[in-house]
C-alpha cells in the first residue's frame, strides 16, 4: 500500500465517478444517468452516510464529475487551488473516525452531509496526500488513443497506463502482438 487505505479508496472511487462521464466509457453513454445507477455506484464503492436517493442528489453528483476531472488535468498549482476551493466550499473539518468495518480514517464532513459534498471532500482530501507526497503524476488519462477515461496509478513502479473502463490495456497488448506477428 502506497498511501493510507482511505486515500487509495477515495482516489479509486473518484476516478470511477469521473469515468461515468459521457465519452469516458467506451459506450459513449453517461453511466450515471439515473437515480438507480447512482445507488449502484454508491453501493459498489461502499459509500456510507446519508443518501437522499432522489434526482437532486443525482444532479449534484453529475455536476461534481467535471470539477473533479480537473484534478487530473491541472499542474500542481492548479490542483492545489482546486483542492483548497473544494475543501473551503464544504467547510471541511478533518476528524478521525472509525465505523462499520473501517478502522481509523479521516472524514472531513458530517455523515449527514449531501452525498456530492462528501464525495467532493473525500476526493480533495485524497489529493492532498498526493500533493504532499509529490505524487500527482499518479493521476493521468488512459494511454489508449481512443479513450478519455482517467487512471489512478497505485502500482509501486508507476507503470499503470490504461484505465479499467474499456479493456484498453488488453486491446493495446493484442494490437501490439498482432503487429509483431505481421512483421515476423
Amino acid at each position: 500500500m502506497l498511501f493510507a487505505h482511505d486515500t487509495e479508496v477515495s482516489l479509486v472511487t473518484t476516478a470511477a465517478l469521473i469515468n461515468t462521464l459521457p465519452g469516458a466509457s467506451h459506450s459513449g453513454d453517461d453511466e450515471l444517468a439515473t437515480v438507480e445507477q447512482l445507488a449502484e455506484f454508491l453501493d459498489r464503492f461502499e459509500f456510507t452516510g446519508y443518501r437522499a436517493g432522489d434526482a437532486g442528489e443525482l444532479e449534484e453528483m453529475r455536476a461534481l464529475r467535471g470539477r473533479l476531472r480537473e484534478l487530473w488535468t491541472h499542474e500542481e498549482d492548479g490542483v492545489v487551488a482546486l483542492v483548497n476551493e473544494l475543501l473551503s466550499e464544504a467547510n471541511a473539518l478533518p476528524q478521525l473516525v472509525r465505523h462499520d468495518n473501517w478502522d481509523w480514517h479521516i472524514h472531513a464532513t458530517e455523515s449527514s452531509a449531501a452525498v456530492a459534498r462528501r464525495a467532493q471532500v473525500e476526493a480533495a482530501m485524497a489529493v492532498v496526500d498526493l500533493v504532499r507526497a509529490q505524487e500527482l503524476s499518479r493521476l493521468h488519462e488512459c494511454a489508449a488513443d481512443d479513450c478519455s477515461a482517467v487512471v489512478v496509478d497505485l502500482s509501486r513502479n508507476r507503470s499503470r497506463r490504461y484505465c479499467d473502463v474499456g479493456n484498453c490495456g488488453n486491446r493495446a497488448h493484442v494490437a501490439a502482438y498482432r503487429a509483431r506477428q505481421r512483421s515476423a
